[in-house]
Order: C-alpha cells, then structure tokens, then sequence
C-alpha cells in the first residue's frame, strides 16, 4: 500500500524532476493564459491537467513539394509498407497477448514477478535522461531521428496524394515526447473541420477527399520510414563491429593502498595485457604469473589505460600470496542458475568434485559440459554460509554453434583475486565472447528468440544487465582497428548513435502497428476492415459502424492490457 514513507522516499530521490515538472506546468498555464502561446502558433492540450504543446511551424513546404515530385518512388515506398504494418501489428498484437497469458498464469500460481525497474513508470516511457535504460545524449539523437522520418514521411505522402499539409511540429511535455504533420483532417480521414468567422460567406470550392488507398499510403509511410531507418543504422552498426577487437579480458578492479602498484600510478580500470613480455589473456594468467614474482624483482607491466597503450615498472614487495575467489556477478533471466535459485554476490567453491578456486577453473569445467548435464553446485553465500544446490541441469547455449552447456551466471574474480607482490587485485571481463555474443545477433533473426533479443537489448542484453552501448568501463576492453582506427574513440560514439537510432525507430514503429487509435496502426486497421466487410456485407454507414466499434474494441483490449502488464507486479505485491 502507498504510504507517506513511500511518496517521502520518492520526492527525495526525484526532487530535481518534481520541481523540472512543477515549472514547466506552472509557466505554460502563465503564458497560455495571457495568450502567448497562441501568438507563437503553440497550442496547449491538458491530459489529466498536464499541459502538453503543439509547436507549430509552416516552415519546409516547398522543400517538401520537391520531394513530392517523385510521386511513383513514394507509392511504391508506402504501397510496401502495408505488408509490413500488417506484419507487425499481428506480432504486437500477440505480444501483448502472450504478455497477458503470462501474467493471467503467473497470479494462478502466485509467482508473479515483484515490482523492479522493468515496471517503473519512468522506465515505460521511451523519454531518453528519464528512463534509467537510454541515456540522455544518444536517446535525444535517436529520438529526434525517430520522430522526424516518421512525421515527414506522412508531409512527403500528404503532398504527393494532393492533401493539404497545414503544419508540421513537435508534442513537448517538459522534454520532446513525438512529432507531427499536421494534415487537413476533413481531406485525409473526412473530418468536418471547425470553420469559424464563414457565416455569411461564399459557399467555398469541396476539398479532394482522400481515397481509402491514398489515405493507407499516408498512415503505413510513418512506419515504414522508421522500419527502413532502423535497417540502415542496424546494418551500418553491425558492419561496424567487426572493426573494433577486444584488448584485453583482465582490468584492473582494486589497488591495495601503499603497494608497489599504487607507487607506480596504477590506477583501477586499466587492462593489464602483459608482464615481463607475457601476454596476459585471463585472470588466471596473471595470477599464475604472479605466483612466480620475488621480493625485489623487477616488474614491467603491459597496459590499456582509456584506450592508450602503456608499460609500467614496478618493484615487487615481498610476501607474494595470491588469493583467489569467483563471485556471481550477476544471473541472467530465465536460465538454469536463476531457476535453482543463484544469487548475485555468492561465491562459487566447487562444482560436483570440482574444486573452484580461480576463473580458468569454472571456464575449463563449463567448456567440458553438455546441454541437459546435472550438476551439483556449491556456494559460499556472503562468502560465509554454505549453499548446495543439486540437480542443476544445463540449457542449450545461446550463443550459436556453441555445444557446451549453458549455466547462466555472469562471473569475475571476487575481492580477494588479488597479487599482494604487486599490490593489485582483479576481476575478469569476457570481451571476446560479449563481441562474439553481440555480432551474431543478426544470425539469430531467423527466430522469434533473435527478435525478442533485438527489441529488449538495452534493457535486458546479452547478459540481463542491459547494453546502453559502449560507454563506460566496457570501452576500456575494446579498440578500433582496420580503417576505424582513424576514428579514435569516435567509433564507439558512432557505433552507439548507430544502435540507439536503429533501436528507437524499430521499437517506435512496431508500437505504431498496435490495432489502436489514434495510432497509425489504429487507423489503417479500421481502413483494412472496412476494405475486407465491404466485400461481403456491401458499402455504406453499416460497414463504418462495424469498423469503428472493432477497432475501438480493439483499442480497449489493447490499452487494457498494457496497463495490465504495468501493474501487475504491484497489485500483486503491492507498492
């Protein structure tokens, strides 16, 4: 139940959006009671009291006549794109559907999942710096990007079936929330516009009305724009992967505080590639080699510090004991080690009569497994508690050609993998097979699974923690090659700005195709029943009326819905 504890909580932790909120409904309500807004062609809408803007601009007609001279190119443009509305609108549809059966078996049996991030309000809207899954820059370029080839697909459509473009623009509630070509409703869907201040005036020339083909070409050309859009920039972002490498799998995760390392300016989040002309490719080497280190031994170590090879002496301290731990750093949704019941932060010790005491074991043993293998797992939980868990049979692994058994756990080096000689501890990150992982998601297309994969990849990933992209720590694996070593660092902002322009339109269109006014999908839905009644019952107002009351049902069952699969976890749970 919602408490004063609960709405304290969340004022705190939100206060700079409660009051970004507060002052953006507190000066529209200022100037669009003193008519500003309407001097500037703004118009505000309230929903539940919450101002959202019509920002309006005549601006681009003439750049859009010109593209509209290309008349055929278009037609065949928005003719293709009623197959694939009509293909994704069944895919949502049954999405949604499957969504519902899910969550309708999961209060059966009472193991509906408790309220997380996934059903959070902030995170159900695609508003980039306020869902926690896009960041702020690249959801801002992905969402602009979005939003105008689809608004000015409908402009191009418009003007080349001769419909009247009055305006173009954007909604804005506090930040962009979408964009519009605002056409004439009365030639586009035959609505009766309001014609104020025409009393007494000469009976005007009848508009063209849009036939029900023109009118499908206008609606189906938003989302086959987005479709189109996010093909190139998926195809652009996945060639582009295959020219960065990884460096290195060892990083950097602790420096012990007055160690040969701290001395030497070893700093956490570099990737050691080397000691003494190693090559370092695991954790388990560097710690092997570590073991070897005297007292007072000369010590040059190979490093990646933000993307700038380096190497680093240092001398070794006496008392060269090497401890070692794997720790689960996470566990990927819906695999065997989420089923048994794994948690994050044990600590693994043995599998069967295997005994775990670094990386390169639980690798050597995994890579020996085989899909449907039972195992007999053993954890220290809180690196104190004993925990057994029998029987734990092994998936197929996701990863394609892989013959081996799938687990599910997400594994580094615990705090106490540390080289006291040297004074650094470690923790190890499978680069090569993450960028193996993320390369072949276009094999697995031919699957619904690869789907599914495609659309939640910023918010499930590879591994249940999300990809935002690269950013971060992860950059510090990879580096460009080939041609894009020109770049620099600039490949990975590329490559995000690829990503998230490819995610957002795909997912901006598929939700488009939802059977639902007022969205584009809504709307070619009732064109698309009324098409198919009229062939069996006839033309006339009958037909119209069967449409309209099919697709408003439709809409009910679909909003419905959504707002069942977003509060269900807390009426089950409560907030």
């Amino acid at each position: 139940m919602l408490n004063l504890i609960d709405i304290t909580s969340f004022l705190t932790s939100y206060w700079y959006l409660v009051v970004l909120i507060l002052t953006y409904v507190i000066l529209v309500a200022f100037l669009d009671g003193r008519g500003i807004l309407n001097k500037y062609n703004i118009t505000a809408h309230y929903f539940l009291g919450f101002p959202i803007l019509m920002i309006r601009t005549n601006r681009g007609q003439g750049f859009l006549d010109r593209l509209a001279v290309h008349k055929r190119f278009w037609r065949t443009f928005a003719n293709i794109g009623l197959p694939a509305m009509l293909l994704g609108m069944l895919a949502m549809f049954i999405l949604v559907l499957r969504f519902d059966i899910y969550l309708i078996s999961a209060f059966q049996t009472n193991t509906v999942p408790p309220p997380g991030k996934f059903s959070e309000l902030r995170n159900i809207f695609l508003i980039p710096g306020i869902n926690e899954f896009i960041p702020l820059w690249y959801g801002i370029i992905a969402l602009i990007v979005t939003l105008a080839v689809h608004e000015f697909s409908h402009a191009v459509l418009c003007k080349v079936e001769g419909i009247k473009v009055k305006s173009m623009g954007i909604l804005l509630a506090v930040v962009p929330i979408g964009g519009f070509a605002e056409p004439d409703e009365e030639q586009l869907l035959g609505k009766n516009e309001e014609k104020a201040g025409n009393e007494g005036s000469l009976e005007q020339e009848p508009k063209k009305l849009a036939t029900r083909n023109e009118r499908v070409r206008v609606l189906t050309s938003g989302v086959m724009a987005n479709f189109v859009t996010a093909l190139i920039a998926f195809i652009l972002f996945f060639s582009l992967l295959s020219y960065i490498s990884p460096v290195g799998e060892v990083m950097v995760t602790n420096v012990i505080a007055g160690s040969p390392a701290e001395m030497a300016g070893i700093k956490t989040g570099m990737i050691i590639t080397g000691i003494n002309n190693t090559q370092i490719n695991n954790g388990n080497d560097f710690l092997l080699y570590s073991r070897t280190l005297q007292p007072g031994s000369n010590v040059t170590l190979e490093l990646i510090d933000r993307g700038v090879r380096k190497e680093t002496g240092l001398v070794a301290a006496a008392g060269n004991e090497t401890r070692t731990a794997v720790k689960v750093d996470s566990v990927i949704e819906g695999s065997p080690a989420e089923a048994a019941g794994i948690k994050k932060d044990m600590v693994l010790v043995r599998i069967d009569d295997t005994e775990i005491k670094g990386i390169e074991d639980v690798v050597a043993f995994m890579n020996s497994t085989r899909p449907g293998q039972k195992l007999d797992i053993y954890f220290m939980s809180n690196s104190s508690s004993p925990v057994e868990f029998k029987n734990v049979e092994l998936a197929n692994h996701p990863e394609p050609g892989v013959q081996k058994g799938f687990l599910g756990i997400i594994y580094s080096a615990a705090d106490g993998a540390i080289s006291y000689s040297l004074g650094i501890g470690i923790g190890q990150f499978q680069a090569k097979s993450y960028l193996r992982m993320l390369t072949g998601i276009p094999s697995l297309l031919t699957e619904y699974k690869g789907w599914i994969l495609l659309i939640g990849l910023p918010i499930i990933g590879l591994t249940g923690e999300g990809f935002p992209g690269f950013s971060g720590l992860i950059t510090n694996f990879y580096e460009p090659t080939g041609p894009a070593v020109y770049f620099g660092a600039g490949i990975f902002v590329m490559l995000n700005i690829l990503m998230w322009i490819g995610w957002m339109n795909f997912y901006v269109g598929l939700f488009n195709c939802l059977p639902a006014v007022p969205l584009d999908g809504g709307h070619v839905f009732r064109d698309v029943m009324t098409s198919s009644l009229s062939k069996v019952i006839g033309n006339g107002e009958k037909v119209e009326n069967i449409s309209n009351a099919i697709v408003v049902i439709f809409a009910i069952l679909i909003l419905f819905s959504l707002l069942f699969v977003m509060f269900a976890p807390y009426a089950a749970h409560g907030i």
